[in-house]
């Protein structure tokens, strides 16, 4: 249950032309507290609601648990939510033997895109496409809960 992941700015929307899926994304926090965000995801047709735990001194390791819920109650419960829902659209591309998941967001954090890359440990390598840009592991002001309270569109 720990994800291990880093995280880069996105230089342009070139990368859309590998995508294998696309999908939209609606989320909100029932509490956006570093120690323990509680999400409430409504992704394509399915509902997630999730936990995280504070990151390591890297940002690259957290606590993670998620379950699929029905999207009626998903719904239900980012009625719920503390202000400011993020809607974003995530694409899939795959990159030899990684998923990189780029999130295009969209209202009040227009403008930002952001990839992240799933690993199995912090120190495994990965090739890293030409539309990466810096890398951003750890900087909350990319994290999700960060961006719900404070868009992108205010910095």
């Amino acid at each position: 249950m720990i994800e291990i992941e880093r995280k880069f700015l996105v230089k342009d929307d070139s990368f859309k032309a590998f995508a294998f899926t696309q999908n939209h994304i609606a989320q909100g926090y029932l509490n956006s507290a570093p120690e323990r965000a509680v999400r409430v995801r409504i992704k394509g047709d399915k509902g997630f609601l999730t936990v995280k735990g504070i990151s390591n001194d890297s940002g690259t390791s957290r606590f993670e648990w998620e379950k699929e819920i029905p999207v009626a109650d998903a719904q239900q419960l980012l009625l719920l939510c503390e202000k400011g829902v993020i809607d974003k659209t995530r694409f899939e591309i795959k990159i030899a033997n990684h998923i990189f998941e780029v999130d295009e967001f969209h209202g009040e954090n227009q403008g930002l895109i952001v990839a992240e890359v799933e690993l199995q440990s912090e120190n495994e390598s990965f090739e890293k496409p030409n539309w990466l840009d810096k890398e951003v592991t750890g900087d909350t002001r990319y994290y999700n809960s960060y961006l719900s309270n404070n868009p992108f569109r205010n910095w």
